[in-house]
């Protein structure tokens, strides 16, 4: 396995870069925005094709570099289904897991420092945002915060974890760089209480100033979405209504870019043709599935996943295959079944 932890001095983030191997596909968990050329460069130096960027709630002390990598590297953007950034490809419950090749990390809710805060637990270790950290915890008193959600995530969900399993948080602010879940119940000064009343008062009472960046890092980050002014994009956006009018034509096929797991939670569009979005562009190439559809049939693809930012990608790189007559569905399957149009469970096609 490959596994880097990188270090933003500025803001004392810990960024996580890992893959199950060289030259295949990589995921990144809280990327700040300025060092995304030093991520760039290092996936280019360790030949990885970055698939996944992940950010474990919404950061106040810095602005995420999920667009900017999303941008560059039209990777898929993961966080909590409790996230009130506008636009993420997917948002992940508890007991949900983020794949890629070979990995797996499995999604627990903790709530606390923030409504939105995810720990994710991949094998021999768990990614504790800023929920737990080596020998402190995160402040409960912004963004939601609340100090008894905040130790009900910690003694019942992250301190449940096996004692060997390491620790890797988001940020540390005195240079250590790994604990363990064994080390820190022993050891963290915050967790020597006996009930959530005894942590709230120790939370309820710390008088921290805000982080410096809050103003400007919490608007930036809660608004990571692409530009609806995009005319790439813009032009061939439908609403759920213009969509729908095409459900009978053969004229046209419908491409679910959503992962299996996503279909099976929440349906399908009745007809779809289901191409994963991280093997979209290929299926493009000459001899590829949707090439040869298309050159065979004439057929215009209309694409859609979640909630239209995998989709809006998907756009560009039709255009860059040279496919015309493309669209997507802005706000994806969460805007279809919000105007409760027709449904399919996956497996009911006979």
């Amino acid at each position: 396995m490959i596994f880097r932890q990188l270090f933003d001095s500025q803001s004392s983030t810990y960024t996580y870069l890992t893959a199950s191997r060289p030259g295949g596909e990589a995921l990144i968990i809280d990327p700040v925005l300025e060092r995304c050329e030093r991520y760039l460069q290092l996936l280019d130096e360790l030949d990885l094709k970055l698939v996944k960027a992940v950010d474990t709630h919404c950061h106040a002390d810095h602005i995420t570099g999920l667009g900017r990598l999303r941008d560059t590297t039209r990777c898929t953007t993961v966080m909590g289904e409790k996230t009130a950034v506008d636009v993420v490809s997917i948002r992940v419950a508890e007991g949900d897991s983020i794949d890629i090749e070979g990995l797996s990390l499995d999604v627990i809710y903790t709530p606390g420092h923030t409504d939105d805060s995810y720990s994710f637990a991949m094998d021999d270790r768990v990614f504790t945002g800023d929920t737990l950290l080596i020998r402190g915890t995160g402040r409960t008193d912004f963004q939601n915060g609340d100090p008894r959600a905040a130790y009900d995530s910690i003694f019942n969900k992250l301190l449940k974890l096996p004692d060997e399993t390491l620790v890797y948080p988001a940020h540390d602010y005195k240079g250590e760089m790994v604990s363990s879940i064994g080390e820190e119940r022993a050891h963290n000064p915050r967790l020597q209480v006996a009930s959530a009343d005894e942590y709230a008062e120790i939370m309820d009472n710390l008088n921290l100033p805000n982080p410096k960046m809050m103003d400007v890092a919490v608007p930036a980050n809660l608004a990571i979405g692409l530009s609806a002014d995009d005319p790439e994009i813009a032009g061939c956006t439908l609403d759920v209504e213009a969509f729908r009018r095409h459900v009978a034509d053969d004229g046209v096929l419908f491409i679910d870019l959503r992962e299996a797991a996503e279909r099976e939670r929440s349906g399908v569009i009745p007809g779809s043709l289901h191409v994963p979005y991280p093997t979209f562009a290929n299926t493009l190439l000459p001899g590829g599935l949707l090439n040869a559809m298309v050159n065979s049939t004439g057929k215009r693809l209309m694409l859609y996943c979640a909630y239209g930012e995998r989709s809006a990608l998907a756009l560009k790189t039709l255009h860059e295959a040279g496919i015309e007559g493309g669209c997507h569905l802005g706000g994806g399957m969460d805007a279809w079944i919000g105007a409760e149009a027709p449904v399919e469970r996956v497996g009911e096609r006979s």
